[in-house]
């Protein structure tokens, strides 16, 4: 989102209702998107233009496990952590920002996740962080690291170690950092995602 303040409250509060309005009617990640980026380009013209990251994604059941489509507008990617260790990005190619372009080349990506695996997704104020005095960004790579180290770990154990990890940057913190988690249930749990 660009801006703060109540401009940046409004264009939040617009965009969620309209990704939700959207994936009533067609709930495809890039149909979404594409209606996403069509309303703010209709609203947010001139002087002020706006636009977003923006990361929409489908669970689906699937036999005894989960298929998550997933479509980004320049939104960080997902990362994926997995229940016999190790993680990897959820590359989304084409993601760029929405409410930029007139016909932005939004893609979709699915995978079907693994029992016992962990999806992160997050804001990049959390890569954006300063670890040092010479404001060094934390990074893509230092992320990885550390959700491979965490892995495997359910989606509540995620957000614990982020969250403390947050607190760790103290003033290196330069923007706001929201973060999510869903996990696919281990044999013998229960038949939802959490």
């Amino acid at each position: 989102m660009c801006g703060k303040g109540p401009a940046a409250a409004a264009m939040t509060s617009l965009t969620r209702y309209s990704l939700r309005a959207a994936a009533i009617h067609d709930p495809d990640p890039v149909t979404v998107l594409t209606t996403l980026n069509t309303v703010l380009l209709e609203r947010y013209t001139g002087r002020e233009p706006r636009f977003c990251t923006v990361v929409f994604g489908i669970l689906e059941p699937e036999g005894k496990g989960f298929t998550l489509t997933l479509a980004s507008g320049g939104h960080p990617p997902a990362l994926l952590l997995r229940a016999g260790g190790g993680a990897e990005y959820l590359p989304t190619p084409g993601g760029v920002l929405v409410g930029v372009l007139p016909h932005p080349p939004f893609t979709r990506i699915s995978t079907v996740p693994s029992p016992g695996d962990t999806v992160l997704m997050y804001t990049d104020g959390l890569t954006e962080a300063r670890v040092d005095s010479g404001r060094a960004l934390f990074g893509d790579g230092a992320l990885l690291d550390f959700a491979a180290r965490l892995a495997p770990a359910s989606a509540e154990d995620a957000i614990t170690a982020v969250t403390g990890l947050l607190h760790g940057f103290g003033d290196g913190l330069d923007d706001d950092t929201a973060t999510m988690a869903f996990g696919v249930p281990a044999p013998g749990a229960a038949g939802k995602p959490v």
